[in-house]
């Protein structure tokens, strides 16, 4: 019966994910309805970002320098030039806004951009599969139900202006998500030798372009 009670007291959070624009270079969405009021609190939703998919923290700096976006990218430092077989997973803390028509809904956006992968056999699209999100809050003025919300181990600032650590609060009763997969178009490996040859013609053919402008207009003492 307390297990009951507890359930029927904590209202299930409710994330949506959406990916805006097409191709390489996107916007992710992300909506959060709390199951209670949490006014005074800062919102958050801590993201795993696998390979496949990255922040380019210099683009996150100058949003948040004009104040357009708020996040704590981790590691802060990243090889935005590496393809997916060769990157690692980021941890992405996103700071949400506070929506004036809800007092429990919040969102936020942030850029981010998938990575080149490797040739596949068969099909023409590889598939990045992004988690739910774990959502945070951290409330320096407030109390939070303690049947709803657990101490979560998060290492992050209470804010993307601080540098301390805060303690921010998990829910414990959360629905099951649904995943939010990104197509990205890739190579077949059947054509791997066709691209191989008109690669190579094609740089031989610019190489003796180039060397026969030289030999044409260059002055050589």
């Amino acid at each position: 019966c307390v297990t009951l009670d507890v359930q029927a007291a904590c209202r299930d959070t409710t994330v949506i994910r959406e990916l805006l624009k097409e191709g390489f270079h996107r916007d992710l969405l992300v909506k959060v309805e709390l199951g209670e009021d949490a006014g005074g609190c800062a919102v958050a939703a801590r993201m795993r970002l696998p390979p496949g998919i990255y922040v380019d923290p210099y683009e996150l700096a100058t949003l948040q320098q004009h104040n357009l976006t708020k996040a704590v990218l981790t590691p802060d430092v990243i090889d935005l030039e590496a393809p997916e077989y060769l990157a690692r997973d980021l941890i992405l803390l996103l700071f949400l806004e506070s929506d004036p028509r809800c007092s429990r809904c919040f969102r936020a956006a942030v850029p981010v951009h998938a990575r080149y992968h490797r040739p596949a056999e068969g099909t023409e699209e590889a598939l990045v599969v992004l988690e739910s999100p774990e959502v945070l809050l951290c409330c320096c003025h407030s109390h939070l139900s303690a049947e709803c919300w657990e101490p979560a181990v998060v290492d992050a600032p209470c804010s993307s202006d601080s540098t301390g650590p805060c303690q921010w609060h998990s829910t414990k009763h959360r629905p099951a998500y649904e995943e939010l997969m990104l197509r990205v178009p890739v190579g077949l490996r059947e054509h791997s030798s066709l691209v191989c040859a008109l690669t190579l013609l094609t740089t031989g053919l610019c190489a003796g372009l180039i060397l026969a402008a030289a030999c044409k207009y260059g002055h050589f003492s």
